[in-house]
């Protein structure tokens, strides 16, 4: 991803309250501007709303012609009852909350410091902690106060020209990849974009699946009908199921979800049953994802990011020859808690364990109703 471009705005400029919903500027600019990524688009932001009502805000840098030279999405978060958690999991005005990267995009640094300036104010003025999620490192010694934590690491391939070009690693890798794919092909497994919404539910249903094994909360259906509604006719959102074949009759065993924009394709939610894992769907899902993703000219295919104690995640993001991208979160104030996280949300003992043993026998509709209470505070 490229730096800040370095672009004198033209006469003076201020910060203003701009109206994604209906201000044709803010989508204008940020499908101009090289380092946007979908996230920063009005279609995610209207998503966000409909998955959990709440004040969000888009804070914009006009010049004197009313030309838009920056903006950044905030939103508030009500935190978890009792400080449960980690600092991720405070009340914030974040960009953007359950989002894993959306810092302010600028036409130069200038610009850019005037957008972190006045979203620190309002943050102050909502007597609540300010989060910053940007791509890279741009947003250090920018502002005094606003200070860096680790994060966790995303996994990004770097697509070529042409599909052909495309290699996964080393050879050895590649092959074995390609290995992979071959076997679910003759296995009988397909891949199709989804086309309804009865698609998207028999996804779903995969999704809270994979994430009671996990242990991990699981977004509400009325996030991705949202998505579904308001980006995929964008272009912004794709959903890729892969299909077993028994005769005339074929049923969905994984799907994975992708939401792009100008160069960068995020491989966002992903679902599956377990016991089609031996023949290989998220392999073939992957090479269909990425080979369409570099036709259709993107640059990067972003894995995600992954938490530190899910090394077999980590290890099927390495294999496709990601390379790992350090992310980082910016607070204001300063946390005292030191590294941002999730706390003892994601820590590995005893209690987690026994937890997961336990979550892996509740019913799929329990555990969306859990995810749906956890997420309305994140």
């Amino acid at each position: 991803m490229s730096e800040v471009p370095n672009v004198e705005p033209a006469g003076r400029t201020r910060v203003v309250d701009l109206d994604f919903r209906t201000d044709a500027r803010w989508d204008s600019f940020v499908c101009g501007h090289p380092n946007a990524l979908v996230f920063h688009h009005s279609a995610w932001l209207r998503t966000l709303e409909r998955e959990y009502e709440g004040s969000f805000l888009g804070l914009a840098c006009e010049d004197d012609r009313g030309r838009i030279q920056g903006v950044l999405p905030l939103a508030t978060t009500r935190g978890l009852p009792l400080g449960f958690g980690g600092a991720g999991t405070h009340a914030r005005l974040s960009s953007l909350p359950r989002t894993p990267i959306a810092g302010p995009l600028a036409t130069n640094e200038e610009v850019l410091a005037a957008l972190v300036r006045a979203a620190v104010e309002r943050a102050r003025a909502r007597h609540v902690v300010l989060q910053l999620k940007p791509w890279g490192s741009e947003l250090d010694g920018l502002v005094e106060e606003l200070v860096g934590t680790p994060w966790r690491l995303t996994y990004v391939l770097d697509l070529p020209e042409m599909p052909d070009d495309l290699r996964f690693g080393t050879s050895r890798n590649h092959a074995r990849i390609r290995w992979a794919v071959n076997k679910a092909a003759r296995s009988g497994l397909s891949v199709r974009p989804a086309e309804t919404e009865r698609d998207l539910r028999e996804w779903y249903a995969l999704y809270l699946d994979v994430n009671r094994w996990r242990l991990h909360p699981s977004r509400p259906y009325r996030l991705f009908r949202a998505a579904w509604e308001l980006m995929r006719p964008l272009g912004l959102m794709r959903l890729l199921l892969a299909e077993a074949h028994d005769g005339s009759r074929a049923r969905v065993v994984a799907g994975s979800m992708l939401l792009m924009l100008g160069e960068t394709v995020f491989y966002a939610f992903n679902g599956r049953v377990r016991e089609s894992l031996p023949l290989r769907p998220n392999d073939l899902i992957q090479w269909h994802a990425i080979h369409d993703a570099t036709r259709a000219g993107f640059r990067r295919y972003d894995f995600g990011e992954v938490a530190h104690v899910n090394l077999d995640l980590a290890a099927f993001k390495r294999k496709w020859g990601t390379h790992p991208h350090p992310l980082h979160r910016y607070y204001f104030p300063a946390s005292p808690e030191g590294p941002a996280g999730y706390g003892v949300l994601e820590s590995e003992n005893l209690a987690r364990r026994l937890g997961t043993k336990a979550w892996r026998r509740v019913p799929l509709r329990v555990t969306a109703m859990v995810g749906d209470r956890v997420y309305r505070y994140l």
